[in-house]
């Protein structure tokens, strides 16, 4: 049977908790001792013998102050479908619990109170569920009852509803008139609403389309573990955050880029023939690849973004506001790195959507922000793959979840003004600051690895090697120090970052300028070559150059090498 998992939002009082409550009546859910126990706390209610909401509001304080606070988890089945509910609480104060009970949710019901109609809280609720792509939303209308059902009431929300969710990009939307407390529309079809021709909220939740939201075309499997018994085994373990993955299949180890093919799937009832997301597994490799924690597997063919830097949605979640340039640990499929907020770019306002300036994230804002790790993440845009686009910040003190974010595409926004004048380059690692390509992707493209040759030798010989470099299909170019020789280094590293080779022409070679080169050059990737040390003749000069390059791992030649071999 295929399982969905929704979630409930609304503002405080909308009757979430209610609703769930007569579903899991309505669907024998309940345990006779819990429906005992409810009744005999409801023996002073004047609306009837049983209070639905207790049903899920399990806290002492839930009951005592009638609302929901922590996310309550609930299962029921039909004979159609099976269903894992999250409660999520309606009080703003508590919209960071909304957000994590809905992060794995399949369908989201929004409730509104016929009375009261859109509120700022429901807004809310509804754009968290938009940034967490959130595919399918069922709007209930609740407490209609308390309004003669009137069909005017209801078709005024709808428009009102519409019309905000046009804004924020929510789609497949339902609408249900519904009173939690007296069933009508929960279940069955109620003959209180004669003008409304659609679904029950149950038939509804049994016929929606699920999974849809899930990518089953780039492999992405994060490594949580690597299973080592004997010396005769080595097993990578974790849940596949996409993708379709079967033995035989060509992978590709990040960061390392070197290339496998997937040997065996094995489980405690035999081989698997064919894994899928969200499946748990262990793959075994045909080659022995140094793989770790935080290492991933993924389709050669379809990589994904490979940065320090990227652009994010951001729902600050803690009363400790938030700052740029403090520093955080970020949690990223199996990754933990420290990171910090380099900006903020605006904050949301929920009502207007508009972008409002702050220099700070206080509890629940929701905000554009860019994000820098320590070191590269490997990931999608959360529209495109949930899974790879989800992070979340912890406090490295108080090990507290501050935050939960949602990586979005590249912006223009993310490139600052280049000035050759002022670049501080770290060398700290292969990847361009701004980049999403790895280096990896460049060697197959190319044929070679992105290096800096130091040529302190004959000019005529620089641009020999260009030549042969370029006709071997190699993406170069000279840097000559006719003027501005103190900027070589960085612009060697410029080059490098787009995974050009670097041929730096040096006529007065600088102690400084070479050290400063090397640092920027991905270790083993520095070649540097003086003029004492080769052959007098400029063919072989340059043929002991590119041999050179090869012993560094650097090139492969066409003519010796399958293209991508050995990656």
């Amino acid at each position: 049977m295929e399982l969905l998992r929704f979630s409930t939002a609304g503002s405080v009082d909308d009757g979430k908790s209610t609703l769930i409550g007569r579903l899991l009546y309505e669907t024998n859910g309940v345990f006779e001792d819990q429906l005992a126990s409810v009744k005999k706390s409801g023996l002073n209610r004047s609306t009837g013998p049983i209070d639905f909401s207790l049903l899920t509001d399990g806290l002492r304080a839930e009951r005592e102050q009638g609302i929901t606070i922590d996310v309550a988890y609930r299962y029921f089945s039909t004979s159609r479908r099976k269903f894992i509910i999250a409660d999520t609480p309606g009080h703003e104060q508590y919209t960071r619990n909304m957000a994590t009970g809905a992060s794995t949710a399949g369908l989201t019901i929004i409730l509104i109170d016929a009375r009261k109609g859109v509120l700022v809280q429901s807004r809310r609720h509804a754009f968290i569920a938009s940034l967490l792509g959130i595919p399918q939303i069922a709007v209930a209308v609740n407490k209609m009852d308390l309004v003669d059902f009137s069909q005017t009431v209801f078709e005024d929300i709808r428009k009102d509803f519409t019309a905000f969710a046009a804004g924020i990009g929510l789609r497949n939307l339902a609408f249900f008139p519904v009173s939690a407390l007296d069933g009508d529309n929960i279940v069955t079809v109620s003959p209180r609403t004669p003008w409304y021709t659609g679904q029950s909220l149950l038939e509804h939740l049994e016929t929606v389309p699920v999974a849809e939201d899930r990518n089953f075309e780039e492999l992405r499997f994060p490594v949580q573990h690597v299973i080592r018994p004997t010396l005769d085994f080595r097993g990578f373990s974790g849940q596949l955050a996409s993708g379709v993955l079967k033995p035989g299949d060509e992978v590709m180890a990040l960061p390392s880029g070197r290339v496998s093919r997937v040997k065996e799937i094995p489980s405690f009832d035999g081989p698997i023939a064919e894994a899928f997301t969200p499946m748990s597994i262990n793959v075994v490799l045909e080659d022995e690849i140094d793989i770790s924690r935080g290492d991933m597997l993924v389709d050669p063919n379809h990589v994904p973004h490979v940065s320090r830097r990227f652009a994010a949605k951001l729902v600050w979640m803690h009363h400790d506001v938030g700052v740029a340039g403090k520093t955080y640990l970020l949690k990223h499929t199996t990754q933990t790195v420290p990171a910090e907020i380099r900006r903020i770019r605006h904050r949301v306002d929920v009502n207007t959507l508009e972008a409002v300036e702050v220099t700070e994230l206080g509890l629940n804002d929701i905000a554009a922000v860019v994000m820098e790790a320590r070191r590269p993440l490997y990931f999608d845009a959360y529209a495109k793959n949930r899974a790879m686009g989800a992070f979340i910040l912890i406090d490295p003190i108080s090990n507290l979840t501050v935050g939960a974010g949602m990586i979005e595409e590249s912006t223009p926004e993310l490139v600052e003004p280049l000035n050759l004048r002022n670049l501080q380059f770290t060398g700290e690692d292969e990847t361009a600051d701004h980049g999403r390509l790895t280096n990896a992707e460049r060697f197959a493209r190319a044929g070679h690895y992105p290096a800096t040759i130091w040529l302190t030798a004959r000019r005529d010989l620089a641009y020999l090697v260009e030549r042969k470099l370029f006709d071997l299909g190699c993406q170069v170019h000279v840097l000559a120090d006719d003027s501005d020789s103190h900027l070589l280094p960085e612009l060697a590293r410029v080059l490098n970052n787009a995974g050009l080779i670097a041929i730096c022409s040096i006529a007065s070679p600088h102690a400084g300028e070479r050290d400063r080169a090397e640092s920027f050059t991905a270790a083993n990737r520095f070649v540097e070559i003086a003029a004492k040390e080769l052959p007098s003749k400029d063919e072989d000069a340059a043929e002991r150059i590119l041999k050179a390059l090869e012993d560094r791992g650097v090139l492969r030649r066409k003519d010796r090498f399958t293209l991508g071999e050995g990656i």
